[in-house]
């Protein structure tokens, strides 16, 4: 099957490396020329930049968290992991909202296994994730919300304050968030009780 690759998929900057044979679609090609990226076409053998979704983090930013997402982009990739970079680019005025929809479709498509949203407080972005079935975006201020939000609730997108936390506080936040996993146990129940909310209050588009 023939990867199909969408402006979703394309970085803010730098090169894309894509498997001989995917298909790139005709936004895909505009967003690339628009950021300056360049798409590569290689064997899929040579192909690095392609993950597995455990390795894959998808990342976004509004123009309030811009900064700070461009900051942590390297503690992920010192942490082994591939980048999603949905947006923003540059710090022109962005709906949260989208950003924040962007993210949390590719955790719950299984294209990313966690995904990281931030903006100016990070509230918007977590009330927006949560909107799409299968995240469950924890907004974390330090490292027990941090942890906490993994160990009791398995959370999946991890939403920050790009305006209210300092650039160091928020590396420390991620850090703890991607090293802490879920305890299950008397835990799983309780996430599971979530999903059957989410469940039961689900409509079909309109």
């Amino acid at each position: 099957m023939r990867l199909v690759i969408t402006y979703r998929d394309v970085p803010s900057s730098g090169e894309l490396q894509v498997a001989i044979g995917t298909v790139i679609t005709p936004s895909a090609r505009d967003a690339a020329a628009e950021r300056g990226v360049k798409i590569v076409m290689l064997p899929p053998h040579q192909i690095h930049s392609l993950a597995s979704p455990a390795k894959t983090i998808a990342i976004g930013a509004d123009h309030g968290g811009f900064r700070m997402k461009e900051q942590l982009k390297p503690v992920l990739a010192e942490l082994g992991l591939s980048i999603r970079d949905v947006g923003v680019a540059e710090e022109k005025p962005a709906d949260y909202p989208d950003i924040a929809q962007q993210v949390a479709e590719l955790v719950s498509a299984g294209v990313a296994s966690r995904g990281v949203i931030v903006d100016g407080a990070g509230i918007g972005s977590a009330i927006a994730a949560n909107k799409v079935p299968g995240v469950r975006a924890a907004l974390c201020y330090d490292k027990a919300s941090a942890r906490n939000s993994r160990e009791h609730n398995d959370s999946n997108v991890l939403t920050l304050g790009g305006r209210l936390l300092t650039t160091t506080q928020a590396e420390e936040v991620l850090r703890v968030w991607l090293d802490t996993k879920f305890a299950a146990g008397r835990h799983a129940a309780r996430v599971v009780k979530i999903s059957q909310i989410e469940q039961k209050y689900a409509r079909e588009p309109k």
